[in-house]
């Protein structure tokens, strides 16, 4: 949750850096749709990628408790 933040801020500034541009006509349109949709894969292929080392780091320990014995 502590490195959403971050993520979501650093976003929220490219967003707005791309809006300040200056104007496109419609031949540029294609080329930033493309841009973005590489970018919008490249974050997420990073977020999971951290995501699943964090998880590795501290696994989750089970709730779950059995009340059956194990002995055979």
């Amino acid at each position: 949750m502590m490195l959403l933040v971050p993520l979501c801020l650093n976003s929220l500034v490219l967003i707005s850096l791309l809006q300040e541009t200056t104007p496109t006509n419609f031949d540029d349109l294609g080329k930033l749709l493309l841009g973005g949709v590489a970018a919008a894969i490249v974050f997420a292929v990073g977020f999971t990628l951290v995501r699943f080392r964090l998880r590795d780091k501290k696994p989750q320990r089970s709730s779950f408790i059995s009340i059956s014995s194990d002995k055979d």
